[in-house]
């Protein structure tokens, strides 16, 4: 007879065996040996009919794996999608502490792990402090100067009501941008005062209709808050681009509800395409349109890049409409804090880096790079990620996951399952209640100021009076262990008006002859 068939009676003799001798020892085999029955009588689970009890054992170790790897396995490099060494900086710069390094890098400076900024021989010593951006072109009648360093989007019901309120209070207590993500405005996003851009989604909660469209009037009473500094229309985002999504009922509590603009209790969606526009020419319409409502304030748009073409098209859509947006945010692959489907995470959306280069290149490209800021977004954590962010292009830089680490994030891969343990990522009130906003609050403010400051010493470093004068060649990738090139080299980055003057002699050539400003579709 198999040892399978004997166990659930072995474990139940060995109860009432050892019972005989020492009646404590039922509190813990009786339960045992129910488990033991109950997993051979089964039928949903062969392993457990096959191995009563015992099989067990791999549905633990199965929970158990992530933490073992993130504590006991993994070196300091290791670890995704951020390692230990890049959460370790964040929680020294959250709470004040030593970000130092001792004993020199650990990255193996001949392979493809290493790239680096060039230094000079004469640092700038004198250059400012810190500096601003200011966003708003020609049509914005009230621009914002923001800071290098703003909080990326993420909604009230991705993250609890305590972790909005502790950004938002960091932010203020910081002077930068915190992004409502595109769940709308909450009374815990407006609870502190800290300035805020609103992310309008296809679902357009907070300026919704009875039918789920675009509601112009609510938008307007929205808009014109003095709280919200700048408007951001989201096209598509890093961890799941081109996906719409669905909030089920029972998830819609009547705070969500409030804050969405939505029936509580009703599921809502948010479809994959905006309903508003469908064609280059129409998205800067919308733009106008929303900037007048708003009271002429910055109103821009974010995307992962996908298919070149279609950044190309918004540059013609630009040129022959006259309607630039104020700023485009280009979110990286790489980029996501809360639920995605693993196969657009891991393989739709261009890279960070990728993206910001076509942005740039168009932006550049058509002579509008002046009248339009670019912001990055997607695992940007450090001010050495900022440098080369505008070694590229970017005028200022957003982050979220690292937010999230300065409010307390473990990196526990808990945040689409609702059991958030830090109380971040959760809508359950006794998680919540361990993050205490008034102590979380000045180490999210902490670690914008002590990340703005290294951005500082790097730009002295390389001879700089601003960030905004790091240029690609100032940045050497590495190809193999014996060669490394400046990123100029390698990728491609067009000339003032080059677009214009003769497209064809540039590696963008055919994404900018395939686009139009009628249609996103591509022409050849």
């Amino acid at each position: 007879m198999p040892w399978r068939y004997i166990l659930p009676l072995l474990v139940t003799a060995l109860a009432f065996g050892l019972a005989l001798l020492w009646w404590p020892t039922l509190i813990l085999l009786v339960p045992l040996a129910v488990l033991a029955w109950i997993d051979f009588f089964q039928s949903e689970h062969t392993l457990r009919r096959n191995y009563p009890l015992v099989s067990r054992i791999r549905w633990l170790m199965e929970d158990i794996r992530p933490f073992a790897q993130a504590y006991i396995v993994e070196d300091d490099l290791e670890g995704r999608p951020f390692s230990h060494q890049e959460r370790a900086l964040v929680y020294a710069r959250a709470k004040g502490d030593l970000d130092a390094h001792p004993m020199g890098t650990e990255l193996d400076v001949y392979s493809e792990e290493y790239e680096w900024l060039s230094h000079s021989i004469v640092p700038r010593e004198d250059a400012p402090e810190f500096w601003r951006v200011k966003i708003g072109g020609p049509d914005c009648r009230q621009p914002y100067d923001a800071a290098l360093l703003n909080i990326s989007a993420m909604s009230f019901g991705s993250l609890s009501a305590r972790a909005i309120e502790a950004l938002n209070l960091g932010a203020k207590i910081g002077s930068f941008a915190h992004n409502t993500g595109e769940g709308s405005i909450s009374k815990y996003h407006r609870r502190h005062g800290g300035d805020l851009i609103w992310e309008i989604g296809s679902g357009y909660f907070g300026c919704r209709g009875f039918n789920g469209q675009f509601d112009p009037d609510k938008f307007a009473d929205n808009a014109t808050g003095e709280q919200v500094k700048m408007i951001e229309i989201k096209l598509s985002q890093g961890a799941k681009p081109g996906h719409g999504g669905v909030l089920p009922g029972e998830k819609v509590t009547e705070e969500i509800a409030e804050a969405r603009g939505v029936p509580v209790g009703e599921t809502v969606t948010s479809p994959a395409a905006h309903s508003t526009f469908s064609t280059p020419i129409g998205l800067l319409e919308w733009v106008a349109q929303l900037r007048e409502l708003s009271g002429g304030k910055p109103v821009g748009f974010k995307l992962c890049v996908g298919k070149p073409h279609e950044v190309m098209a918004l540059g013609k859509a630009m040129m022959e409409t006259g309607i630039t947006p104020d700023f485009i945010t280009v979110d990286g692959a790489e980029g996501g804090t809360g639920a995605a489907p693993l196969e657009l995470s891991n393989r739709v959306g261009m890279p960070l880096r990728e993206g910001t280069i076509w942005v740039r290149n168009m932006l550049v490209g058509t002579g509008l790079k002046s009248r339009v800021k670019i912001a990055s977004a997607g695992k940007i954590h450090s001010g050495a990620q900022m440098a080369v962010s505008f070694a590229l292009g970017t005028d200022y830089c957003n982050a979220a996951r690292p937010f999230m680490f300065a409010t307390g994030c473990i990196q526990s891969m808990q945040c689409h399952t609702g059991n958030c343990p830090t109380g971040i990522a959760t809508q359950t009130p006794w998680r919540q209640r361990g993050l205490v906003v008034e102590d979380k609050a000045p180490r999210i403010a902490r670690f914008q100021r002590q990340t703005l400051h290294s951005l500082r010493e790097i730009t002295v470093a390389m001879g700089l009076e601003s960030p905004w004068e790091i240029r690609p060649g100032d940045m050497r990738e590495r190809l193999n262990g014996a060669k490394s090139l400046p990123i100029d080299r390698i990728y491609s980055f067009v000339e003032e008006g080059q677009l214009l003057d003769d497209a064809d002699s540039t590696l963008l050539g055919p994404a900018w002859n395939a686009a139009s400003a009628e249609s996103f579709d591509c022409g050849s």
